[in-house]
């Protein structure tokens, strides 16, 4: 599988992301009983945000699609740092997207397709998971969205 992940990654013309630094009191990603948690992780590239605002407002849903898949990127950057590897991810089982939603904004399931197509083009069938998707008030650093993902760990 490692190397279906590490190929897949190639062929999109991605690759993982360093871990974003943690602007509070936790771990980007937690093993535990044979799962990784990731944080929720925003859409930053190069340490600084792809967007800001709420969707539906300052954000139009393909920007914020997109968003959701920067994020999902680097949930599975800080999964695979904290397994020691990428190749140590057999499935992703969950994964919450939290939109940060304009008064009126019901698309937050479009908006999650972001992060859920591109962990299906990553990881396959083993991307294919269950999934939340939320609308909130505001997010950290007025990020449009942010996203979570639990996944199996291969020891």
């Amino acid at each position: 599988m490692a190397g279906d992940v590490n190929q897949r990654l190639a062929e999109l013309g991605l690759t993982l992301p360093d871990v974003a630094s943690p602007i509070g009191s936790y771990r980007p990603a937690v093993v535990l009983d044979g799962l990784i948690y990731s944080s929720g992780q925003l859409p930053m590239v190069g340490g600084e945000l792809t967007a800001v605002g709420k969707v539906g407002a300052e954000v139009s849903v393909d920007e914020a699609s997109e968003a959701a898949r920067i994020a999902a990127l680097n949930a599975v950057a800080a999964a695979a740092a904290a397994v020691g590897g990428v190749d140590k991810i057999s499935k992703i089982a969950k994964v919450v997207v939290f939109v940060a939603s304009a008064p009126d904004f019901t698309a937050q399931p479009t908006v999650a397709n972001g992060a859920s197509d591109l962990l299906a083009a990553i990881f396959s069938e083993d991307g294919v998971h269950a999934r939340s998707a939320v609308g909130v008030a505001a997010l950290p650093l007025d990020a449009p969205v942010e996203v979570e993902i639990i996944g199996k760990v291969v020891y």
